[in-house]
């Protein structure tokens, strides 16, 4: 399989054209043939224009590959090595939702033939690529599985915004369901990841290896959420103490902040989900979860503590909240915790105003219902900065007081702030 995709006697198709399958799907059509398919026909169409619909990269990125963009499930069949990169999210009762993989196997399944590679890349529980997917492969081929086609697992590791650790310098995890199936897709995947791959021993420590990454990070950043509920009543700037304990080798740097996205908001779940399944219900992990999916609530709450000691009637106030995203510096609003404080400060009466550098008008109010204002017309009792963008680290004090009320209030979720802030009540987590 590797030596016919280097002398591109096979193509590679990836499926699923987001913040994950684009950038792989480029990457590899400099070396490779490759066909990028994506359900969505005008995604595509701006793909074949050379626009990244997810504003991760530019044009240039699109430039001396050999890639067919398509929104037709025919033109997989010429394929041979199938990468599955579709989100896999939760529902609103915090369960898997598979529904994007599953259709994914049934839409690779109709195109698959006798000696094809499938990998999947979607972050999934462990167990779900041979429980739930490869079922799907064999029952839409007809083929049979390890006899007539392989699999294979690579969890993706891209970090969208991050221009620093991008998927040629990111370690690979890969696994096969066999030697020759490891090997092979090992060898792929090294034709784009410079920084090497890792061979883990099965499909299913693959999976979980992906799962705890992200796990990890949510448990570690519940821990600094908590902490900053704690020293909030001591009176403690949360950041200040972060620092001061950071200068110990061994510390751990970890911020509290709104824990959203497709990921860290997400992943937890899919792990937790299976473990129940099993009989064994998580506590810690659970707990991580549920501090960190109530800290959006925590700041609106917060905030209208402080308006109604101002004398503030909650009908009448009006707060801006800077930043929608999920993360600075991105356009991608899916499971932002930002919306989780807009709503929580709404139930109170307040009057909300929303603005974002980057998030587009029509997917929020389509997502979320939420009109974004294009610029400030009105003065404010309170700003919330939400979300730490670029452009909003040049604003400074003078700036908040030219666009607030007399005795109104500053909250800086991210504490970007912090020190530079004289005459306005100013909070942070």
């Amino acid at each position: 399989m590797y030596k016919h995709i280097i002398e591109k006697k096979n193509k590679i198709a990836v499926i699923g054209l987001g913040y994950v399958g684009l950038p792989i799907a480029l990457e590899f059509a400099k070396s490779v043939a490759v066909i990028g398919f994506d359900i969505n026909p005008s995604r595509v169409e701006m793909m074949k224009k050379g626009i990244d619909p997810s504003q991760e990269l530019k044009k240039e990125a699109f430039e001396n590959t050999d890639i067919v963009f398509t929104a037709n499930p025919e033109d997989l069949k010429v394929a041979n090595f199938f990468i599955v990169a579709v989100p896999t999210p939760v529902d609103s009762y915090k369960v898997p939702d598979l529904t994007p993989v599953l259709k994914a196997s049934e839409t690779v399944g109709k195109a698959l033939k006798k000696g094809d590679y499938v990998v999947y890349e979607s972050t999934v529980y462990p167990g779900c690529t041979e429980e739930d997917c490869i079922p799907v492969l064999e029952k839409m081929s007809g083929l049979k599985f390890k006899e007539d086609f392989k699999v294979g697992y690579s969890p993706e590791r891209i970090n969208p915004g991050d221009k620093e650790h991008t998927i040629t310098k990111i370690i690979k995890v890969v696994s096969g369901c066999d030697e020759e199936a490891l090997d092979n897709i090992a060898k792929v995947y090294e034709i784009v990841v410079a920084a090497g791959v890792h061979r883990a021993t099965t499909i299913k420590v693959a999976e979980a290896a992906k799962i705890i990454e992200n796990t990890q990070r949510d448990l570690n950043i519940a821990l600094m959420n908590e902490l900053s509920k704690i020293f909030d009543k001591m009176g403690i700037n949360t950041f200040d103490v972060l620092e001061a304990a950071g200068t110990k080798w061994n510390f751990l740097k970890f911020f509290p902040g709104l824990v959203g996205g497709h990921c860290i908001g997400v992943d937890p779940y899919y792990l937790t989900y299976k473990a129940i399944g099993l009989g064994y219900k998580p506590e810690v992990i659970l707990s991580g979860r549920r501090i960190n999916d109530s800290m959006g609530a925590y700041v609106a709450q917060r905030l209208v503590q402080k308006l109604i000691k101002k004398g503030k009637q909650m009908a009448d106030a009006r707060v801006l909240v800077l930043g929608s995203t999920f993360k600075e510096d991105v356009a991608d609003i899916r499971n932002s915790k930002v919306v989780d404080v807009i709503e929580e400060l709404k139930s109170y009466s307040v009057n909300v105003d929303v603005m974002d550098a980057y998030a587009k008008k029509a997917e929020m109010k389509q997502e979320y219902g939420i009109d974004l204002i294009d610029s400030v017309t009105i003065k404010y009792d309170a700003v919330l900065v939400a979300v730490n963008h670029a452009k909003y680290l040049e604003y400074d004090e003078e700036y908040f007081k030219s666009i607030t009320n007399e005795n109104s209030i500053l909250v800086d979720i991210k504490g970007i702030y912090r020190g530079k802030i004289k005459e306005l009540d100013y909070w942070s987590l």
